[in-house]
């Protein structure tokens, strides 16, 4: 079975507070409803990483950004034991610079949220392991397997 690939975008940008905020989506559908997430999704058919994630946060953001403004900042293997035809495996982008002003998609609610003061408890159970180092400057390199509820991590390796 092919895993399916996927690419996930930061936009950061510096708040009226002289705060880093990231930009966020709380998903409408789909696996993850209700979470806070960042843009992204599949790759389409002889799409690359950043191809893809170009389309992806121009489609759910209204913001156009360039390929060349985007740090690929990583690497993340997702397993669901109990449903291997949800594993992904997911190229993570951070970007800071970009053109238009975001709206609301029929994927995500968007929202500014301070990466000081996250809540990760709103977000995929995996995020806490890596996503503060990459909004910090850092990258990932990680491994996580779910539980049987599609939402706890079972195990991970974060390298």
């Amino acid at each position: 079975m092919t895993v399916t690939q996927v690419c996930v975008c930061y936009l950061l940008r510096t708040g009226d507070n002289a705060r880093v905020e990231v930009l966020l989506g709380r998903k409408k559908r789909g696996l993850g409803t209700g979470k806070l997430v960042g843009p992204g999704g599949k790759l389409e058919v002889d799409e690359t990483p950043v191809q893809a994630i170009v389309r992806e946060v121009a489609e759910e953001t209204g913001l156009n950004v360039g390929a060349q403004e985007l740090h690929e900042a990583g690497f993340i293997s997702y397993t669901f034991p109990t449903q291997p035809e949800l594993d992904q495996q997911s190229t993570v982008f951070v970007g800071r610079e970009w053109s238009g002003t975001p709206a609301d998609s029929d994927e995500l609610e968007l929202g500014w949220y301070t990466i000081d003061d996250l809540d990760y408890d709103q977000m995929w159970d995996d995020a806490r392991h890596w996503l503060p180092a990459v909004l910090r400057g850092g990258t990932v390199d990680a491994e996580f397997s779910f539980a049987e509820d599609l939402n706890s991590v079972a195990t991970h390796t974060v390298r």
